[in-house]
């Protein structure tokens, strides 16, 4: 059910999806965080399994360098597994997977905590201990899963690097977190290709040192270089003695790290996000089992991967948290055709679906009826993440996929937060291209460059006023810029980097990083309206839109446009495209050129590279290309 506001469309959920729903009131659970948000999270913290109950939820003695759960005692891989596996759910599916070449595996709680454990007892024997360091670089398979969790059983600190960077990315992460073992496959199925991920590791380590031994893990079985002294099949040691399926647990105080998560920047050395066993534990339990109203009986598909926070905190520890049953497939979307993920939401009877709009974009330009071949009932929850969806996305993805049944959580969080910062949950009104309000516990506002909250619809700074329990502990081996690059601009409110603006119903609407910000003729444009407009026109797939210096506007528009099959790029298009922009968003937003093109150069994780095609036009460097998506 959907009706108009000043934004647009506004979709109300159905009676029956709020008298189901986990939080059925969401002001209600808004009003009890907001009376004591610090007894509010120690509330959700008390249903996990605690060693040792906390002392106090929220040390805020030293900012900000926040610590949560002080004095508590856990582990969140017991919390994964061993609190399951005692329980009704020890025999339930924690993992369904299927490979990109038709490979499937189902892992049951059972299962995957003897194989975590096994895993864990091979790392020991190894000489990983606690606050040891271990790279990981695989494909999307069952392993990275047991990788990550067996670190995290034995206290080691995991650095996931995902399976598709660079030689050099690969390098500098290792060599930056100083990591004693490397974790890889030897290789990955990606588009039917075979993803040379071991012949990548031994480049990398050719210039980083440290690194004792390589565990390989079999997946392609192509020849492989494997070094003598340093080179270990994980499948040879687990089946040895050493691999008991009984591993003793290190029990983690709630502040030991847990992971450091790399992202990088426009230019320098990537930095390493630290994250924490309690207060992250706690953050992402809460945060998947409200917002994607985690059932015992679903089927929980995140399509991201676990090389990225999403795949951290939505693929791996979320959902084992809440005891629920995943799914993972390991290739691309369109491979072999475009009905791979519509197949695959059908044969496993998928209830919940969570991507990126790029994701989204990318199979909507292949039309409807690829998606309705499929029988995609099952679906209850569609989900959103990595960048502002346009409303045009939003309504194709909630109208084609969803069949006008299914809410979507536009989720707003970074690698920073750990866990979502801006969502609705099932039981609000949705509207289309705003990702609603925040979590509840959660303060944030909207600043302008002085440090006054705006007015409403004016775009500002999007900044975070309290802490919360998944944030950033701090960037690994470098405090002051921890401190310079997050809560320099306005002391005490932690800087997200993001514009925004809030609507009368507190709406807060995303626009894009602040750099993503256009000013022309004393106007802030966002990247993300003026694609959105392109896209809404129905001979555009996809859209990117930079500013480039201009002698009397500060800015001009450029903007470059993938055409969806079969639509001829013609001059008179452009200028219709053109048009289009100026009706949708104002004369000022109108691009002073548009560009057809065939790709957009785009991270791995999907979010449009616009620097890089800034410095294409300006004819300088682009800085680090480590990110860059080249398949």
């Amino acid at each position: 059910m959907s009706s108009k506001d000043l934004h647009g469309e506004v979709f109300y959920p159905s009676e029956e999806v709020v008298k189901n729903a986990n939080v059925p009131d969401w002001d209600a659970l808004q009003k009890e965080a907001g009376e004591d948000y610090e007894k509010f999270w120690g509330k959700r913290a008390e249903e996990l399994h605690w060693f040792k109950k906390w002392d106090k939820v929220l040390d805020d003695s030293d900012k900000p360098f926040y610590k949560w759960f002080t004095g508590g005692k856990t582990n969140i891989a017991y919390n994964c597994l061993d609190v399951h596996v005692k329980t009704h759910r020890r025999n339930k599916l924690a993992l369904i997977w299927e490979g990109e070449n038709g490979d499937m595996r189902m892992l049951s709680y059972y299962r995957l905590h003897r194989e975590t454990c096994k895993f864990a007892n091979v790392l020991r024997s190894l000489g990983v201990s606690k606050g040891d360091r271990v790279t990981i670089y695989m494909g999307r398979t069952p392993e990275i899963v047991m990788a990550m969790l067996a670190c995290a059983r034995i206290g080691a600190i995991h650095s996931v690097v995902y399976g598709g960077f660079s030689v050099e990315a690969l390098h500098e992460r290792i060599e930056d977190s100083k990591s004693k073992v490397l974790i890889v496959s030897d290789g990955a199925y990606l588009r039917g290709k075979i993803v040379p991920l071991k012949q990548i590791a031994d480049e990398a380590l050719k210039r980083a040192g440290g690194i004792e031994h390589v565990l390989v893990v079999k997946r392609t079985g192509q020849d492989i270089n494997m070094e003598d002294g340093r080179d270990l099949w994980l499948h040879e040691l687990m089946a040895l003695p050493i691999a008991t399926q009984n591993c003793a647990l290190e029990i983690t105080d709630a502040e030991d790290p847990l992971f450091m998560l790399y992202t990088s920047g426009t230019t320098g050395k990537p930095k390493a996000i630290l994250h924490t066993h309690g207060g992250y534990m706690v953050g992402t339990y809460t945060t998947l089992k409200y917002v994607f109203d985690i059932k015992e009986e679903d089927r929980y598909w995140c399509a991201a991967d676990p090389g990225w926070i999403t795949g951290h905190s939505y693929i791996v520890y979320g959902p084992l948290l809440n005891g629920a049953t995943s799914f993972m497939y390991e290739g691309a979307p369109t491979h072999p055709y475009p009905n791979r993920w519509w197949n695959l939401v059908e044969k496993y009877g998928i209830n919940i679906l969570y991507t990126a709009p790029t994701a989204i974009r990318g199979l909507m330009r292949f039309g409807d009826a690829w998606v309705n071949r499929h029988d995609l009932s099952s679906l209850r929850l569609l989900g959103s993440v990595g960048e502002p969806i346009n409303p045009e996305a939003w309504k194709w993805y909630y109208k084609v996929v969803g069949n006008e049944k299914c809410p979507i959580m536009d989720t707003w969080w970074q690698t920073e937060t750990g866990m979502f910062m801006i969502t609705p949950m099932p039981s609000v009104p949705l509207k289309p291209g705003s990702g609603t309000k925040p979590f509840p516990g959660i303060e944030m506002d909207i600043f302008d460059e002085n440090g006054n909250p705006v007015k409403d619809n004016e775009e500002g700074y999007l900044v975070i006023k309290t802490p919360w329990p998944a944030m950033i502990r701090t960037i690994y081996n470098d405090p002051d810029r921890y401190v310079e690059q997050y809560w320099k601009k306005y002391p005490g409110v932690y800087m997200t980097g993001d514009s925004a603006k809030r609507d009368e119903d507190g709406y807060i609407w995303v626009i894009g990083r602040v750099d993503d910000v256009i000013k022309v003729s004393g106007y802030r444009l966002g990247t993300a309206e003026i694609e959105s407009a392109l896209v809404s026109h129905p001979s555009v797939a996809e859209a990117a839109a930079i500013g480039l210096p201009h002698e009397v506007k500060g800015n001009a528009i450029y903007t470059y446009v993938i055409l969806k099959q079969g639509v001829e790029p013609t001059e008179e298009l452009k200028e219709t495209l053109k048009n289009h922009v100026g009706h949708e968003v104002g004369p000022i937003a109108k691009p002073q050129q548009i560009k057809f093109v065939d790709s957009l150069p785009k991270t791995r994780s999907g979010k449009i590279m616009r620097r890089v095609l800034k410095a294409k036009e300006l004819g300088v460097d682009p800085g680090n290309l480590s990110t860059l998506d080249e398949s």
